[in-house]
Protein backbone atom coordinates (compact mmCIF):
# COMPACT_ATOMS: atom_id res chain seq x y z
CA UNK A 1 0.00 0.00 0.00
CA UNK A 2 1.30 3.73 -1.01
CA UNK A 3 0.45 5.05 2.41
CA UNK A 4 2.47 2.89 4.71
CA UNK A 5 5.30 2.29 2.65
CA UNK A 6 5.95 6.69 2.22
CA UNK A 7 5.79 6.81 5.87
CA UNK A 8 8.30 4.24 6.09
CA UNK A 9 10.64 6.31 3.72
CA UNK A 10 9.66 9.35 5.85
CA UNK A 11 10.63 7.50 9.59
CA UNK A 12 13.92 5.41 7.33
CA UNK A 13 15.40 9.37 6.22
CA UNK A 14 14.73 10.78 9.62
CA UNK A 15 16.79 7.71 11.06
CA UNK A 16 19.55 8.30 8.28
CA UNK A 17 19.32 12.43 8.92
CA UNK A 18 19.55 12.47 12.57
CA UNK A 19 22.01 8.94 12.63
CA UNK A 20 24.72 11.09 10.83
CA UNK A 21 23.76 14.23 13.27
CA UNK A 22 25.02 12.14 16.03
CA UNK A 23 28.38 11.01 14.10
CA UNK A 24 28.75 15.16 13.81
CA UNK A 25 28.47 15.61 17.03
CA UNK A 26 31.49 13.35 18.20
CA UNK A 27 33.64 15.14 16.03
CA UNK A 28 35.50 18.63 16.42
CA UNK A 29 33.09 20.62 14.87
CA UNK A 30 34.02 24.17 14.39
CA UNK A 31 32.11 26.83 17.04
CA UNK A 32 30.14 28.48 14.18
CA UNK A 33 29.26 25.12 12.73
CA UNK A 34 27.67 24.29 16.01
CA UNK A 35 26.03 27.17 16.25
CA UNK A 36 24.79 27.18 13.31
CA UNK A 37 23.40 23.48 13.89
CA UNK A 38 22.05 24.46 17.30
CA UNK A 39 20.25 27.84 15.65
CA UNK A 40 18.82 25.04 13.50
CA UNK A 41 17.22 22.62 15.96
CA UNK A 42 15.63 24.98 18.19
CA UNK A 43 11.51 24.79 18.07
CA UNK A 44 9.89 26.57 15.84
CA UNK A 45 13.00 26.96 13.34
CA UNK A 46 11.44 26.73 9.81
CA UNK A 47 14.62 25.16 8.23
CA UNK A 48 12.84 21.29 8.14
CA UNK A 49 15.50 19.86 10.51
CA UNK A 50 14.31 17.58 13.15
CA UNK A 51 14.46 18.68 16.14
CA UNK A 52 16.06 16.75 18.95
CA UNK A 53 17.60 13.16 18.40
CA UNK A 54 16.36 10.09 18.05
CA UNK A 55 16.13 7.08 19.55
CA UNK A 56 15.25 4.45 16.52
CA UNK A 57 13.04 6.54 15.49
CA UNK A 58 11.48 8.44 18.19
CA UNK A 59 12.47 12.25 18.70
CA UNK A 60 13.95 13.51 22.19
CA UNK A 61 14.93 16.77 23.43
CA UNK A 62 18.62 17.68 22.05
CA UNK A 63 20.29 18.69 25.22
CA UNK A 64 21.22 15.76 27.03
CA UNK A 65 22.46 14.17 23.96
CA UNK A 66 24.91 17.23 23.02
CA UNK A 67 26.43 16.94 26.53
CA UNK A 68 27.22 13.28 26.02
CA UNK A 69 28.72 13.18 22.77
CA UNK A 70 30.71 16.64 23.95
CA UNK A 71 32.14 14.36 26.53
CA UNK A 72 33.58 12.15 23.44
CA UNK A 73 35.77 15.29 22.20
CA UNK A 74 39.22 14.19 23.91
CA UNK A 75 39.04 10.34 22.62
CA UNK A 76 38.06 11.55 19.49
CA UNK A 77 41.32 14.14 19.34
CA UNK A 78 43.83 11.71 19.85
CA UNK A 79 46.84 12.13 17.59
CA UNK A 80 48.12 10.20 14.94
CA UNK A 81 51.71 9.71 16.45
CA UNK A 82 52.68 6.21 14.54
CA UNK A 83 53.17 7.13 10.89
CA UNK A 84 50.63 5.30 9.83
CA UNK A 85 49.64 6.63 6.18
CA UNK A 86 46.71 5.09 5.92
CA UNK A 87 43.45 3.80 8.08
CA UNK A 88 43.31 -0.10 8.84
CA UNK A 89 40.01 -1.27 7.91
CA UNK A 90 39.54 -4.76 9.46
CA UNK A 91 36.78 -6.54 7.58
CA UNK A 92 36.02 -10.09 7.64
CA UNK A 93 32.50 -12.26 8.83
CA UNK A 94 31.03 -11.69 12.55
CA UNK A 95 32.66 -13.74 15.39
CA UNK A 96 36.29 -12.94 13.41
CA UNK A 97 37.43 -11.02 16.16
CA UNK A 98 38.18 -7.20 14.68
CA UNK A 99 36.62 -5.28 17.32
CA UNK A 100 38.78 -7.07 20.03
CA UNK A 101 41.85 -7.38 17.35
CA UNK A 102 41.37 -3.71 16.31
CA UNK A 103 41.77 -2.21 19.63
CA UNK A 104 45.53 -3.82 20.06
CA UNK A 105 46.14 -3.14 16.70
CA UNK A 106 44.91 0.67 17.72
CA UNK A 107 47.31 0.55 20.75
CA UNK A 108 49.92 -0.84 18.93
CA UNK A 109 50.41 1.51 16.36
CA UNK A 110 49.47 4.45 18.38
CA UNK A 111 46.64 5.66 16.71
CA UNK A 112 42.56 5.67 17.49
CA UNK A 113 40.44 2.60 17.30
CA UNK A 114 37.10 3.01 15.70
CA UNK A 115 34.12 0.46 15.34
CA UNK A 116 31.70 1.48 12.76
CA UNK A 117 28.76 -0.78 14.10
CA UNK A 118 29.77 0.89 17.41
CA UNK A 119 29.35 4.29 15.73
CA UNK A 120 26.20 3.52 14.58
CA UNK A 121 24.47 2.65 17.38
CA UNK A 122 25.92 5.53 19.94
CA UNK A 123 24.54 8.22 17.08
CA UNK A 124 21.24 6.11 16.78
CA UNK A 125 20.84 5.61 20.98
CA UNK A 126 20.14 2.27 19.60
CA UNK A 127 21.62 -0.94 19.17
CA UNK A 128 22.35 -2.61 16.03
CA UNK A 129 19.18 -5.65 17.09
CA UNK A 130 16.60 -2.70 17.23
CA UNK A 131 17.53 -0.74 13.97
CA UNK A 132 17.32 -4.24 11.79
CA UNK A 133 13.68 -5.11 13.61
CA UNK A 134 12.44 -1.44 13.53
CA UNK A 135 13.99 -0.57 9.73
CA UNK A 136 14.69 -3.45 7.86
CA UNK A 137 18.22 -4.68 6.99
CA UNK A 138 18.59 -1.87 3.93
CA UNK A 139 17.82 1.01 6.28
CA UNK A 140 20.89 -0.48 8.47
CA UNK A 141 23.08 -0.86 4.90
CA UNK A 142 22.49 3.08 3.97
CA UNK A 143 23.01 4.25 7.30
CA UNK A 144 26.12 2.11 7.38
CA UNK A 145 27.41 3.26 4.27
CA UNK A 146 27.71 6.72 5.17
CA UNK A 147 28.88 6.10 8.76
CA UNK A 148 31.98 4.46 7.16
CA UNK A 149 32.36 6.88 4.21
CA UNK A 150 32.94 9.70 7.59
CA UNK A 151 34.89 7.62 9.50
CA UNK A 152 37.45 6.78 6.80
CA UNK A 153 37.29 10.92 5.83
CA UNK A 154 39.25 11.23 9.22
CA UNK A 155 42.99 10.90 9.81
CA UNK A 156 44.26 7.04 9.87
CA UNK A 157 43.16 4.92 12.27
CA UNK A 158 42.23 1.27 12.84
CA UNK A 159 38.31 0.86 11.76
CA UNK A 160 36.78 -2.45 12.68
CA UNK A 161 33.66 -2.91 10.19
CA UNK A 162 30.49 -4.79 10.81
CA UNK A 163 30.41 -8.83 8.94
CA UNK A 164 28.08 -7.67 5.83
CA UNK A 165 30.01 -4.16 5.40
CA UNK A 166 33.16 -5.31 2.85
CA UNK A 167 29.81 -7.53 0.86
CA UNK A 168 28.59 -4.25 0.10
CA UNK A 169 29.91 -2.58 -3.08
CA UNK A 170 29.76 0.86 -2.60
CA UNK A 171 31.46 0.79 0.74
CA UNK A 172 34.13 -2.12 -0.60
CA UNK A 173 35.05 0.14 -2.99
CA UNK A 174 35.12 3.20 -0.79
CA UNK A 175 37.40 1.28 1.42
CA UNK A 176 39.90 0.12 -1.03
CA UNK A 177 40.15 3.42 -2.15
CA UNK A 178 40.25 5.46 0.83
CA UNK A 179 42.18 2.42 3.13
CA UNK A 180 43.97 -0.77 3.48
CA UNK A 181 41.58 -3.22 4.22
CA UNK A 182 42.51 -6.26 6.07
CA UNK A 183 40.58 -9.52 5.78
CA UNK A 184 40.49 -11.52 9.22
CA UNK A 185 40.12 -14.90 8.08
CA UNK A 186 38.82 -17.31 10.49
CA UNK A 187 37.66 -20.90 10.08
CA UNK A 188 33.93 -21.34 10.46
CA UNK A 189 33.93 -23.26 13.02
CA UNK A 190 35.76 -20.87 14.99
CA UNK A 191 33.34 -18.12 14.17
CA UNK A 192 30.25 -20.15 14.90
CA UNK A 193 31.89 -21.43 18.39
CA UNK A 194 32.22 -17.35 19.38
CA UNK A 195 28.60 -16.27 17.65
CA UNK A 196 26.40 -19.69 18.40
CA UNK A 197 26.66 -18.97 22.52
CA UNK A 198 25.18 -15.40 21.98
CA UNK A 199 21.95 -14.54 20.65
CA UNK A 200 22.95 -10.99 19.33
CA UNK A 201 23.51 -11.04 15.77
CA UNK A 202 19.99 -10.05 13.88
CA UNK A 203 22.05 -11.73 10.42
CA UNK A 204 21.47 -15.85 12.54
CA UNK A 205 17.95 -14.39 13.99
CA UNK A 206 15.66 -16.38 11.12
CA UNK A 207 17.00 -20.15 10.76
CA UNK A 208 19.75 -22.53 11.94
CA UNK A 209 22.42 -20.35 12.93
CA UNK A 210 24.75 -22.61 11.79
CA UNK A 211 23.26 -22.91 8.15
CA UNK A 212 23.11 -19.17 8.04
CA UNK A 213 26.50 -18.77 9.03
CA UNK A 214 28.00 -21.53 6.66
CA UNK A 215 25.44 -19.77 3.61
CA UNK A 216 27.14 -16.37 4.71
CA UNK A 217 30.90 -17.13 4.63
CA UNK A 218 30.13 -18.85 0.97
CA UNK A 219 28.41 -15.81 -0.41
CA UNK A 220 31.07 -13.43 1.04
CA UNK A 221 34.97 -15.13 1.26
CA UNK A 222 35.01 -14.16 -2.18
CA UNK A 223 34.54 -10.68 -1.47
CA UNK A 224 36.93 -10.52 1.27
CA UNK A 225 39.54 -12.34 -0.48
CA UNK A 226 39.65 -8.90 -2.82
CA UNK A 227 41.04 -7.23 0.71
CA UNK A 228 44.69 -5.83 0.51
CA UNK A 229 45.71 -8.00 2.81
CA UNK A 230 44.53 -11.25 4.54
CA UNK A 231 45.73 -12.73 7.77
CA UNK A 232 44.71 -16.48 8.63
CA UNK A 233 43.40 -16.12 12.13
CA UNK A 234 42.86 -19.09 14.18
CA UNK A 235 41.42 -19.14 18.19
CA UNK A 236 44.52 -17.92 19.17
CA UNK A 237 46.14 -14.87 20.97
CA UNK A 238 45.23 -11.87 18.57
CA UNK A 239 49.13 -10.19 19.86
CA UNK A 240 50.35 -12.72 16.48
CA UNK A 241 47.97 -11.68 14.13
CA UNK A 242 48.59 -7.78 15.40
CA UNK A 243 52.12 -7.98 14.87
CA UNK A 244 51.83 -10.15 11.41
CA UNK A 245 49.60 -7.03 10.36
CA UNK A 246 52.18 -4.64 11.40
CA UNK A 247 54.78 -6.28 9.45
CA UNK A 248 52.74 -6.55 5.90
CA UNK A 249 52.00 -2.60 6.84
CA UNK A 250 55.95 -1.89 6.54
CA UNK A 251 56.36 -4.33 3.95
CA UNK A 252 53.88 -2.22 2.09
CA UNK A 253 55.29 1.58 3.00
CA UNK A 254 52.34 2.21 4.83
CA UNK A 255 53.91 3.01 8.42
CA UNK A 256 56.88 5.12 8.93
CA UNK A 257 59.40 4.56 11.68
CA UNK A 258 58.13 6.02 14.97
Amino acid sequence: MPEPSAREAVIRNGFLHVLLRGLARADDVSADEHAENHHNDQPGNDSGSPVGFAHCGIIFPLGPVVRKWRGRRKCCNRKNMSGLKRTVALVGMMGAGKSSLGRRLAARLGVEFRDADAEIEQAAGCSINEIFARFGEAAFRDGERKVIARLLAMPPHVLATGGGAFADDETRARIKADAVSVWINVPLEVLFSRVGRRDTRPMLKDGDPAQIMASLLEQREPLYAQADLTVNSEDGPHQMAVERIVAMLKDRELLEAA
